[in-house]
């Protein structure tokens, strides 16, 4: 008797460890994003990843290289942080720190991330062999610092991050609880599909003509959308996507054979059958 009572123990003991376990793990597990794997892996919240899935929209829509957008992250990193800020050194604001009072635009537009950044790419395309100089040189064509080797020291981040949402297959990703996340946030977990796509669109350019978005299907249900992205733009949109989910209710986003799924683990994306090879599909 003792020993099948000891046995019932052990089984309640483990039993209530495993829950404690689930318990403590989900409270450890903090919310967040990250592009890259491994030591190099960079660490953005919610902000931070949406800002750098727009600047990497924006340099998608002009045609730019991956050379401009390190250069533009590198420059973010350095001003900001990589956040939209609404202060800084004089009329300073958004990610780039940019100056309306020097003519960059208003402050309210250059707190539209997507606007600030279409500014900083006008402005870096003019700087002679930007392409080829030192990263810190070419920010600092743009920006006009007190210290332009500041720079330099993102460099290396910005270069990741940009394979990270552009070039390299599943390389960023998120986890957080919808709801709680939208509870914390103080909006609906309700699925905003318009609003997305209104978004993508702020970033990427309207579907159509030269745009990377060449266009978008909405299931009957309102659902879920497809869409569809040029040639070397996919993962791109689908980060961006990703980075945003958050904000519209979005908890699966499908391309390319793989599946990512919002939910409070720090898990990458997973290899899914049904996914599609060409379209996005957001749901």
């Amino acid at each position: 008797m003792l020993t099948v009572i000891a046995v019932l123990l052990g089984a309640g003991a483990y039993a209530a460890y495993t829950v404690y376990q689930r318990f403590v793990s989900q409270i450890l597990t903090v919310p967040g994003c990250q592009a890259g794997t491994g030591p190099s892996a960079i660490a953005l919240d919610f902000g931070q990843a949406a800002d750098a899935a727009t600047i990497a929209g924006v340099a998608a829509s002009d045609h730019l290289s991956a050379r401009a957008l390190t250069v533009a992250y590198a420059t973010a990193f350095q001003e900001s942080k990589l956040e939209n800020l609404t202060y800084g050194d004089r009329d300073s604001v958004g990610i780039f720190q940019q100056r309306p009072s020097e003519g960059w635009g208003t402050t309210a537009e250059l707190e539209d991330p997507a606007f600030a950044s279409r500014a900083f790419f006008g402005a870096l395309v003019k700087v002679p062999d930007y392409t080829k100089i030192p990263v810190y040189e070419a920010a600092q064509a743009v920006q006009h610092s007190a210290d332009g080797s500041a720079y330099q020291q993102y460099a290396q981040a910005g270069a990741l991050l940009a394979a990270a949402y552009t070039t390299k297959p599943h390389a960023f990703t998120c986890w957080y609880d919808p709801g709680a996340q939208a509870a914390a946030e103080n909006v609906s977990p309700a699925r905003n599909l318009t609003g997305a796509m209104k978004g993508l669109a702020d970033a990427f350019g309207k579907p159509g003509g030269d745009a990377v978005v060449t266009g978008e299907s909405t299931a009957r249900s309102g659902d879920a959308v497809t869409i569809g992205a040029t040639a070397g733009h996919g993962w791109t949109v689908a980060n961006w996507l990703v980075a945003n989910a958050s904000s519209y209710g979005i908890t699966r986003v499908s391309y390319a054979g793989y599946q990512w799924t919002a939910r409070l683990t720090e898990t990458s994306w997973q290899t899914e059958s049904g996914a599609l090879t060409g379209g996005i599909v957001a749901s």
